[in-house]
């Protein structure tokens, strides 16, 4: 069977056909006329001959030939309207072993399956604009005049004054290296003081947050920076310390590092989206302004969802629940159940915001190059895998830092985790607890529970081999179980403290 047999072939060369049916007509009409001419001049020859048989016997031959032709040519170069030629009963119509589309060793080879997630995302609208209307119906509009700006707001100046001074510490870090470059004073006091900056960077705020009565987002952001601030500012000297390091080796032969003390550097580091210090970054050539302002528009949308999405569904679940620690067991687990979806339409919103919006609008206005600001952990098999994902710069700043260096001073593996996840443990409970003003330490114990949960998705992984399995439970645990019980026993214990305060 010629490749134009087949009706897979027909439809996508129909141009072609179309455009080649003429020359297959000129073809078939220089046969006729050519067969024409040999036949009237044979003529004669069969009238003085007499011979007959011998004759027709020739034209028998000449028509089969002719007939074959007109038979490749209509092969070779189908058309729509001859289907004479086409997919005739003698061609076989099953010529190979095949897979169906849906068995479980062919759903991922070579497929596409956009249809299905065009599929899933009408479905997702049309579910959630239900819901939407079902709630506008039943509760009104919950959303609060003061919603983005209020009078208390005004109460915030503190918070304000305090991220406004911030900048202060990375400017006593430039003023030690510059000191350290000059040989003023030595490497010990250089690391003393460094730990004093970097310390007094975290503790400022915090005392700020405790003395001042002021909202729980301005003290999110407060901490969010300080945190920032912190991490730049070790890695800074971390960074500095390694060159220094370097150079006097370089004096005896080994290297020759380039190392120099540049206030420029240091403040394009720390406005860039990264946490880890060099003297220079890769750079595009230029700022895209219109792609700046559609990534403009975009944040201000999501954020807005965001916003409609906490006051018009987390806020009332989470004020009709009760503790999951002291209440009814089923009511508890009906509350976590209830609240796993808006939680997470709001956590993937959030990463939606920072990770890609806000950090690559950073970027775009800086030049700043490498923006692998995140990873595809959505496919996470594991939760160490997602842990290496979803944040990059803090990822490369625990290896380059933290992680690493324990491995070259002689600490196990599985100690140099467990370290990483212990520093990431405290940020998160300060980031949480110090805007909430009390300490329960659930941050700290949910971040320190992942080092066992890292263990059994490992296990789990190695057991079942199956990418699935895996992505499967820790979406569970992630989306599921794990955040939205931290929202709600922060939620009543940070009620229970305001009740006792009134």
């Amino acid at each position: 069977m010629a490749i134009s047999d087949s009706p897979e072939i027909l439809g996508s060369t129909a141009t072609v056909t179309s455009s080649s049916h003429s020359d297959s007509d000129l073809n078939l009409l220089s046969i006729r006329r050519r067969t024409s001419t040999t036949a009237a001049a044979r003529a004669p020859d069969r009238d003085d001959s007499g011979n007959g048989e011998a004759v027709d016997d020739r034209d028998r031959v000449e028509s089969a030939n002719l007939m074959s032709n007109v038979a490749e040519n209509a092969n070779e170069m189908p058309n729509s309207s001859d289907t004479r030629f086409t997919y005739r009963p003698r061609v076989p119509a099953h010529r190979r072993i095949k897979e169906s589309p849906l068995s479980s060793g062919a759903i991922f080879k070579q497929q596409s399956h956009a249809g299905l997630f065009n599929l899933c995302i009408v479905v997702l609208v049309a579910v959630n604009s239900r819901l939407i209307i079902e709630n506008l119906m039943k509760y009104g509009w919950l959303i609060r005049s003061g919603f983005w700006f209020s009078s208390r707001s005004l109460s915030d100046w503190p918070l304000f004054m305090c991220c406004l001074t911030l900048p202060i510490f990375p400017l006593a870090a430039f003023v030690v290296e510059k000191l350290v470059q000059r040989n003023y004073i030595s490497e010990p006091v250089v690391v003393f003081l460094h730990a004093i900056i970097s310390t007094t960077a975290v503790l400022y705020p915090v005392i700020v947050n405790l003395r001042c009565d002021s909202a729980f987002l301005s003290g999110v952001a407060l901490m969010l920076f300080a945190c920032i601030v912190w991490l730049k500012l070790v890695s800074y000297a971390h960074t500095n310390n390694d060159m220094r390091a370097l150079a006097k080796s370089a004096e005896k032969g080994d290297v020759d590092p380039s190392y120099d003390v540049s206030f420029k550097s240091l403040a394009y580091f720390m406005v860039a989206p990264t946490l880890c210090y060099q003297q220079s970054y890769p750079r595009t050539p230029a700022v895209r302004k219109s792609w700046v302002v559609r990534q403009f528009i975009k944040l201000i949308v999501f954020t807005g969802l965001m916003g409609f999405i906490i006051e018009q569904y987390i806020n009332p679940i989470v004020q009709n629940s009760q503790h999951p620690l002291k209440g009814n067991l089923l009511y508890a687990i009906e509350r976590v159940l209830k609240l796993s979806v808006p939680n997470l339409y709001v956590w993937l919103c959030m990463f939606y915001c920072f990770f890609h919006l806000w950090l690559n609008i950073l970027a775009e206005l800086l030049r700043f190059g490498d923006r692998e600001f995140y990873k595809d952990w959505w496919n996470a098999k594991t939760v160490e895998e997602y842990w290496r994902m979803w944040n990059m710069p803090v990822h490369k700043w625990m290896v380059r830092h933290i992680y690493f260096p324990c491995l070259r001073n002689g600490i196990p593996k599985g100690v140099a985790i467990v370290i990483a996840f212990l520093v990431s443990a405290v940020f998160h409970e300060l980031c949480i607890a110090v805007p909430c003003h009390m300490f329960k330490l659930w941050a700290f114990i949910g971040i320190m529970f992942q080092v066992p949960l890292v263990l059994i998705t490992n296990y789990l992984q190695d057991k079942f081999r199956s990418s699935m399995v895996g992505n499967m439970i820790f979406w569970f645990i992630f989306s599921i179980l794990g955040q939205p019980m931290c929202v709600l026993l922060y939620y009543h214990d940070l009620m229970n403290r305001k009740g006792k305060a009134d």
